[in-house]
């Protein structure tokens, strides 16, 4: 795909969700024009326009932000990791498989084939509504960029930095930490910066991702933080995510728990975003709330394992919560959906995580967490990012309420259309200027390069 400059499109929404004085409000029968880069009109009147998209129970949101996710390590372990598979004594896979995997992974594969992994993950994420990104993967996967680039999705990359580049589990799940590349990975850091922030318009862009609390010392994390600050940068990073993370924090510094942990050394604040935090004492997350930061909610990959990550537990301590995909599925109308079925459950109640509050949590609220006013609402000036969902669909209807239907009975085939920057990339459900099956079938190709790896199938037997 090339990336032409945009004119003028006109979209029909039987609904459109704005907001009025910070509330969401979803109008009726409106038009969202956009010119170029940015939202012009909101309208009951037919625009004139370059494109013209007129069609009856479109639902036009803001565009869906999904901050936390991993095209590489998802692929990799895809059906290989469901029902206990890969994991031991029902721990975490992170180091039993998707670390090792992606490392061996990146050093057998070609250019090519990295590129093809890379674009097969963003054709799901476009598919699935997604307009922004956060993607942290293994330094040596810089191919993200290029197929971002190339297929137009507003993309956060967060190439990890290590102090233990080389954390692995053993036979019985403890994971034994070595290496230490973390001035070798600030330099690579560096190096993609200087090559790629602000790419298209600055439609591409830099996170600073210091891997896990575990994995990464305190003169790496200070460095790295003091880095992404200097540079205006987000900081994004695993916190909490396994009783073993826990424990061994608490072992290295005088027992304190992660949260503190970075705390101490002045990393929590308005620009950290942490993954998971599954693991957090109720101390923990009101200093997060405290400081700022957010917590990156990923209901699904933990509850394949039996682990609930509610939504409503950790807003309900004050901290800004948005829902991400992790590495699993990237389907993030689905893992909104669990999302708000894991909160309700967990804590209950019926009247825990609403509609309205999950679609913030990836439009207005994700926006917040990384300072973009520009993003998550239907406003003129806004970004021209936007979600189109189609309603029609008997599964749909009759319609009620557009929220609650998106929430809890839409899913991601129904998504029609998504624009960024002005550009329509997804029209129908399907992928406009690139070949879908193309990229699926290369895509698939190189992950069974890895599959065939002795180790890969010695990892996921467990």
């Amino acid at each position: 795909m090339s990336m032409t400059e945009p004119g003028t499109t006109a979209i029909f929404g039987s609904y459109v969700l704005t907001e009025r004085d910070g509330e969401q409000v979803v109008l009726r029968d409106h038009w969202v024009m956009t010119e170029g880069r940015r939202i012009a009109a909101i309208t009951t009147s037919r625009p004139r326009a370059d494109i013209v998209l007129d069609q009856p129970g479109r639902f036009v949101l803001p565009g869906l932000m999904n901050l936390h996710n991993h095209c590489f390590s998802e692929a990799v372990a895809r059906t290989h990791s469901e029902d206990g598979a890969g994991r031991k004594n029902n721990a975490s896979i992170v180091y039993t498989v998707l670390l090792p995997l992606t490392k061996r992974g990146i050093e057998i594969l070609s250019p090519e084939e990295r590129l093809a992994v890379a674009r097969l993950g963003i054709l799901q994420l476009l598919k699935g509504g997604a307009t922004t990104v956060m993607e942290p993967f293994r330094n040596g996967i810089p191919e993200m960029f290029d197929a971002a680039l190339d297929m137009g999705l507003r993309f956060y990359g967060a190439p990890y930095l290590f102090s233990t580049a080389d954390a692995k589990a053993d036979a019985s799940g403890q994971v034994t930490y070595a290496g230490d590349d973390g001035a070798v990975d600030l330099a690579a850091w560096n190096a993609l910066h200087a090559r790629w922030e602000g790419a298209d318009h600055g439609r591409i862009r830099m996170a600073m991702s210091p891997h896990a609390t575990d994995t990464c010392a305190p003169d790496l994390l200070r460095a790295a933080a003091a880095r992404a600050r200097e540079l205006g940068v987000p900081i994004t990073t695993h916190l909490a995510q396994s009783p073993g993370e826990v424990a061994t924090i608490g072992q290295r510094h005088e027992g304190r728990t992660p949260a503190e942990y970075l705390d101490w050394l002045g990393v929590l604040g308005p620009d950290l975003l942490a993954a998971h935090c599954i693991d957090c004492t109720g101390d923990d997350l009101r200093l997060m709330a405290a400081r700022g930061s957010t917590v990156l909610n990923c209901p699904r990959v933990f509850a394949r394992a039996g682990t609930t990550a509610s939504y409503a537990h950790f807003a309900a301590h004050g901290v800004r919560t948005v829902i991400g995909t992790d590495g699993y599925n990237m389907d993030l109308l689905g893992e909104v959906n669990a999302a708000a079925i894991i909160s309700k459950v967990t804590a209950g109640k019926a009247d825990v995580a609403t509609a309205p509050e999950l679609i913030g949590s990836v439009t207005r609220d994700a926006a917040a967490a990384i300072g973009r006013e520009d993003l998550g609402a239907i406003r003129i000036g806004a970004t021209a990012d936007l979600t189109v969902v189609d309603l029609n669909h008997p599964h749909l209807q009759p319609l009620f309420d557009p929220r609650r239907a998106l929430v809890w009975l839409a899913n991601r085939a129904n998504v029609d259309g998504v624009m960024v920057d002005g550009r329509l990339l997804l029209h129908n459900g399907a992928l406009l200027g690139g070949d879908e099956h193309a990229i699926t079938t290369a895509g698939a190709a190189a992950i069974q390069r890895i599959w065939d790896l002795p180790e890969a199938r010695a990892a996921f037997a467990g």
